[in-house]
């Protein structure tokens, strides 16, 4: 048996062999434009029909027909429980609708979810994936410079939300940058970190400001290349300070300033969180159902008002104090176990030794394994850039969060799949020309 044949029979191993899903594939490169591009918002007229809900009900019937659908992720089986979890509050919170609006949108972002853990199935899929978000993610940080921060419309029309948008762009640009081959392509992907800093500098977020300082940090702390990423953070800071206006610096000046943090929008924020800490001590293991703070928060205010204003009505403006009073303990212990997990998934480097029945494999120099441990960098730091810029705005039922998660899972099944296929290859060469083929590495 040729070397060759020998590739081709490892690769028709049982799963290792991706069944043709170009249809599938497809469907999630569209859910991800509309979901994320928003071309409906460019475009009203495409508001006419809910394209990005057909295309995840198409990606569930694509799953669902394909065949290979696989729910035993631990995601996935957690999203189930949430699921079923919200359902439960349906029929018993103090809005109904809203809370079927909520569980609603989240089983349509199950559906994009299971697209990608089920069709984005190679590596070069995942590469395609990631290439196109950040090119999608460019178009929306050109368009918020252009329009003083603002996003194109729906969930991205805030300033705040598209800061924290641009926030989980910021290290996927950083770590494409790393691993990029030609001057050109460096280049792209760094003018892109700068489109994505000015971006955020454009929407004078005070919480994306502090989001910005924990991604920052999360790049350099887990840069290969210390020293140029030092010197790129000191590039980056030279651009904000040349190209910022006074008016942004006056802005992020008043993080500490007393007058905002006793009687300006950060005291309405710790009063309205003082609230929901009280909502969920009342409520603290179902909580008091998704979609329901702002139908809730008055019953707790107990006719206190901020500057004689009642809050009732109001959003926790915070992923965490919409958490916790929403869904209490149990929603609290399903998401952290998700952002526990992707976390974990993310970690690609831990797959770099393959054993097998007689040999070790070592992937270190390995291109193409480089290139998932840079993807796995970069989504990690696009969960930090959400979960710390979300502290001060409600993002719980975005999108960003959900497809991240998605991001993680694909990204660790398709490189586990392709460690595993190429490890039979190396095992079957070798048995077939001798232990000298070892010190050769894996084909592509």
């Amino acid at each position: 048996m040729s070397i060759a044949s020998s590739r081709g029979s490892a690769l028709q191993a049982g799963s290792l062999q991706p069944k043709p899903t170009k249809i599938g594939f497809g469907l999630v490169l569209l859910a991800l434009l509309f979901e994320f591009g928003r071309p409906q918002d460019f475009f009203p007229p495409l508001k006419v029909v809910p394209i990005p809900s057909l295309l995840d009900i198409s990606l569930a019937l694509a799953v669902f027909v394909s065949g290979i659908g696989k729910y035993s992720n631990t995601q996935t089986r957690l999203w189930m429980v949430l699921l079923a979890f919200m359902a439960m509050w349906v029929p018993f919170a103090n809005n109904n609708f809203w809370a079927l609006m909520v569980f609603k949108d989240m089983t349509l972002y199950f559906f994009f979810y299971l697209g990608i853990v089920t069709f984005v199935n190679t590596t070069s899929r995942m590469q395609t994936l990631i290439f196109v978000w950040l090119g999608v993610h460019l178009v929306l940080a050109v368009n918020g410079i252009l329009h003083q921060g603002r996003g194109v419309g729906g969930w991205l029309g805030d300033e705040n939300d598209f800061g924290m948008e641009m926030n989980v762009a910021i290290p996927v640009a950083f770590f494409m940058s790393q691993g990029a081959v030609g001057k050109g392509n460096k280049f792209i992907y760094v003018g892109s970190l700068g489109l994505f800093v000015m971006a955020l500098v454009a929407t004078s977020s005070r919480g994306g400001f502090l989001g910005l300082l924990a991604v920052g940090a999360y790049c350099w702390l887990f840069s290969s290349r210390k020293l140029m990423s030092l010197f790129l953070g000191v590039c980056l800071v030279g651009l904000v300070l040349v190209a910022a206006p006074q008016e942004y610096w006056d802005r992020i000046s008043t993080i500490t300033d007393d007058k905002t943090t006793e009687s300006g929008t950060a005291g309405q924020r710790m009063f309205t969180w003082g609230i929901g800490w009280e909502m969920f001590l009342a409520n603290p293991i179902l909580g008091v159902g998704q979609g329901n703070f702002a139908w809730t928060i008055g019953e707790y205010l107990g006719g206190r008002t901020w500057q004689t204003k009642s809050l009732a009505g109001r959003q926790a403006h915070s992923l965490y104090f919409t958490l916790l009073p929403e869904l209490g303990l149990v929603g609290v212990l399903i998401f952290g176990s998700m952002v526990y997990f992707n976390l974990r998934d993310a970690r690609i480097k831990v797959l770099s030794s393959w054993s097998g029945p007689s040999r070790k494999v070592d992937r270190a120099n390995d291109p193409q394994f480089a290139r998932a441990v840079l993807f796995g960098k970069a989504i990690s730091g696009g969960m930090i850039g959400y979960l710390a810029t979300s502290a001060f705005i409600s993002t719980l039922y975005y999108p960003t969060f959900w497809i991240m998660m998605a991001l993680a899972v694909a990204l660790r099944n398709t490189t586990e799949r392709y460690v595993a296929a190429e490890a039979v290859v190396i095992e079957e060469r070798a048995n077939y020309a001798g232990p000298s083929l070892l010190r050769q590495r894996p084909a592509k």
